[in-house]
C-alpha cells in the first residue's frame, strides 16, 4: 500500500511516499531555518506563507523521487495536530484538495504518533508493545505504545518541554538558532560537572517532568556572571546543562520501564537526535537487559516520512476523514482523530 504523506505542522515543508507503512521510497523537506533564523525563532506568519509557497513544488518532488504517479498512492496521509494553525492549515487543505480531486482516502495523523512512528521506519522489526519516550520542542511524553494507534501517556512535563527549554537556554548564552542544535555541538567540548544545577521533581507525580526550573538556574549563573563581571565557561554550561536536562529524562524513562515492565524502548522526536541523550540510554539499556531503538538522525526531526508510516496503521484501523477534517494547534496524543470535535469518516 503506498501513502503519500504530508508534514506542515512547524518551519519545515514535507512530502513522501511510504509503502506499507515500513519502507521510504521518498522524502523531501524544505527547511525554512534560514527565514527564522533572523528572528531567533520561528514567526507563525512567516511560516504559513512559506508552507503555501513551498508544497506544491515538495509533492511533486517527492512523487518524482519515489518514482510513482499521484495516480499510484492509495491515500494521502496529514499532519492535522498539533502545531501552528495556520501552517497545519496548508498541509490539511491541500491534503483535502488531493483527496478531493483523486477520490483517495484521507488519513488524519498527530504529529507525535508519526514521530513514534519514525521508530518503525528506522527497524522494520519493532512492533507494539513497546515504552516511547516522545520529545521534541513542544513536547515531552512518556507514551505506552499498546497498538499502534493504541497510545496511552504515562509521563508529561508540567511546564517547558525537553526541546524548548534547550532552545531557551541556548538563546540566553547568545547561541544562535537552532539553540537546542548548535547547544548539544557546544556541549561536547565542555565540563558536564563544571556548574552546578537543580534536579527537578515533580512532587505526587514522580514520572513527570519539569524544567522550568533548570532554565531559570542557568538564567541565574549567567545573570550573577554579568553582575560580578566574571567570565561564563559557555562550552562548560552547555554540558553541564544538556548533562541535567538528560539526566532527568533518561533517570524519569528508566523508572516507567521498570514500573511497567517493558523491555523495548524506544525515542522519538527532535530531541532524540542529542548525543547524549543517545549514549545515556543506549548505555542504561544494556545495563538493564533492555533493547533500545533509536530512529534515524535524519527521521528525528519533522519530516512526512513519518507521517505516511502512522498513516497506514491509522488507515488500517479505519482513522479516515472527510472533507470537514479541520487542523487544531492542540490534541493530546491518545485521543483518535475521529473523536476530535469537528472531524469526520467517509
Amino acid at each position: 500500500m503506498l501513502i503519500l504523506g504530508i508534514e506542515s505542522s512547524c518551519d519545515e515543508t514535507a512530502a513522501a511516499v511510504v509503502q506499507d507503512g515500513r519502507t521510504i521510497l521518498s522524502s523531501v523537506i524544505a527547511s525554512q531555518i534560514d527565514k527564522h533564523k533572523i528572528y531567533g525563532g520561528v514567526v507563525p506568519e512567516i511560516a504559513s506563507r512559506l508552507h503555501s509557497e513551498a508544497i506544491v513544488g515538495v509533492v511533486q518532488e517527492a512523487l518524482a523521487q519515489s518514482g510513482k504517479a499521484l495516480g499510484d498512492m492509495d491515500a494521502v496521509a496529514v499532519t492535522y495536530a498539533p502545531g501552528l494553525i495556520g501552517a497545519l492549515l496548508v498541509g490539511v487543505n491541500f491534503a483535502k484538495g488531493l483527496a478531493l480531486s483523486t477520490g483517495l482516502p484521507l488519513i488524519p495523523v498527530h504529529h507525535l504518533r508519526g514521530h513514534v512512528a519514525s521508530n518503525y521506519l528506522t527497524s522494520p522489526g519493532l512492533e507494539p508493545p513497546f515504552l516511547c519516550l516522545v520529545v521534541s520542542g513542544g513536547h515531552s511524553h512518556i507514551v505506552q505504545v499498546e497498538d499502534y494507534t493504541k497510545l496511552k501517556i504515562i509521563g508529561r512535563t508540567r511546564d517547558d518541554a525537553a526541546g524548548e527549554a534547550f532552545d531557551k537556554a541556548a538563546r540566553a548564552m547568545g547561541i544562535p538558532y537552532p539553540g537546542g542544535v548548535e547547544l548539544d555541538k557546544i556541549a561536547e567540548g565542555g565540563d558536564p560537572d563544571a556548574y552546578k544545577l537543580p534536579r527537578p521533581r515533580v512532587d505526587g507525580a514522580p514520572l513527570d517532568y519539569s524544567f522550568s526550573g533548570l532554565k531559570t538556574a542557568v538564567l541565574n549563573i549567567l545573570n550573577n556572571a554579568k553582575q560580578k563581571g566574571e567570565e561564563v565557561r559557555v562550552p562548560d554550561l552547555c554540558a553541564s546543562y544538556r548533562k541535567a536536562v538528560v539526566r532527568s529524562l533518561a533517570d524519569n524513562f528508566m523508572k516507567a520501564a521498570q514500573q511497567t515492565g517493558a523491555k523495548k524502548l524506544a525515542v522519538a522526536g527532535g530531541v532524540s537526535a542529542n548525543r547524549l541523550l543517545r549514549r545515556e540510554l543506549t548505555r542504561l539499556c544494556q545495563e538493564t537487559g533492555r533493547e533500545l531503538f533509536l530512529p534515524d538522525l535524519s527521521l528525528c526531526g519533522d519530516n512526512a516520512a513519518m507521517i505516511a508510516s502512522q498513516g497506514y496503521y491509522e488507515y488500517l484501523a479505519g482513522g479516515t476523514a472527510g472533507m470537514n477534517l479541520n487542523a487544531y494547534a492542540n490534541v493530546p496524543l491518545d485521543v483518535d482523530a475521529k473523536d476530535v470535535k469537528g472531524e469526520g469518516r467517509r
